[in-house]
């Protein structure tokens, strides 16, 4: 029978996966020059009601919601990120989650616009939007040996890979640029930095705002992914499990939160077959990096020594 090679199931979390790439470069962003916030989870959560407020209400197309969405995010990171250019460490990522909550309660309150707890259901989905319009040229997607929830499925999943792809990147890119360099100046050494004559209130309002975008940018992706958004969806485990990605896979290099975002969205669903004991061993786990390697798996060293390895292989062959 016609798709029975693919389970839908697979593309579902491998576009979830994508989601949580963008949201660990979003994260290494911040991090990039020496800000710890916790406050991605507020601002995935400004862009996913945004995009499904204008689309479910106002009949805004997805694209431009998905847009607006990510700018509105955006414009929240200037308005938190200039007045904490005053805190650092723990006193900024305390503010940062402290505004995640306080966004998360007016969503929770704001019945008449947000649904309050209840939250949005009905969003629109990318893949059964783009199936309804491809159905209108006289596609079906039988055609192709794929039932319609297979071919939803697997649109989503490509989506999300071309935007995880085009993020990375264009981040990778910017690592290597005079940003990059001023972020990781500041990081080192703030004061000398500033001494060097860079603007480093101007650089880390950019990281944050940045950041903040990629936040809201993954927060539009995932309501149009999941078609329902609740407050729940936001909480602070939220902002927690998005700098995990940064602690476990390391954020001194951008593959690093892309790593752990990657692993540590595929391994709970790996280990679904021993549900009762899977959270236990994703914990010990953690600890074991914190012990063991707490620069995160993946460091400039390991990237180093990865370029080296295969420069050397080039070189042989």
């Amino acid at each position: 029978m016609a798709g029975d090679w693919l389970n839908p199931y697979y593309p579902q979390v491998a576009s979830f996966v994508f989601i949580n790439v963008i949201l660990g470069v979003s994260i290494y962003i911040t991090l990039a020059t020496g800000q710890l916030s916790l406050g991605n989870a507020g601002f995935m959560s400004i862009g996913a009601y945004t995009s499904a407020v204008l689309t479910t209400r106002y009949g805004i197309p997805m694209p431009a919601g998905i847009a607006m969405g990510a700018i509105l995010a955006a414009a929240a990171g200037v308005v938190i990120g200039i007045p904490s250019l005053r805190l650092t460490g723990v006193y900024l990522a305390i503010a940062t989650l402290g505004f995640g909550e306080v966004i998360r309660v007016l969503f929770v309150n704001w019945e008449s616009l947000t649904g309050g707890a209840v939250g949005i259901a009905a969003i629109p989905q990318m893949g059964r939007a783009l199936l309804a319009r491809l159905r209108e040229s006289g596609f079906e997607p039988g055609t192709v040996g794929l039932r319609d929830n297979q071919f939803i499925a697997l649109t989503v999943f490509f989506v999300l890979l071309v935007l995880a792809a085009l993020t990375i990147l264009f981040f990778a890119r910017l690592s290597g640029s005079r940003v990059g360099r001023a972020y990781s100046a500041i990081r080192m050494d703030e004061k000398a930095a500033e001494a060097a004559g860079i603007d480093t209130t101007y650089y880390k309002v950019l990281a944050f705002t940045q950041g903040a975008f990629l936040s809201g940018f993954a927060g539009a992706l995932f309501a149009h992914t999941t078609s329902y958004i609740s407050p729940a969806d936001f909480t602070y485990h939220r902002a927690v499990e998005i700098l995990v990605f940064a602690v476990f896979g390391g954020s001194e290099h951008l593959f690093g939160p892309v790593f752990g975002a990657l692993f540590l969205t595929v391994m709970p669903e790996a280990l679904r077959v021993i549900s009762n004991y899977r959270y236990i061993l994703y914990g010990i786990l953690l600890v074991a990096m914190m012990v063991y390697r707490p620069q995160g798996v993946v460091d400039r060293a390991l990237v180093e020594r990865l370029s080296c390895a295969r420069k050397t292989r080039g070189e042989a062959a």
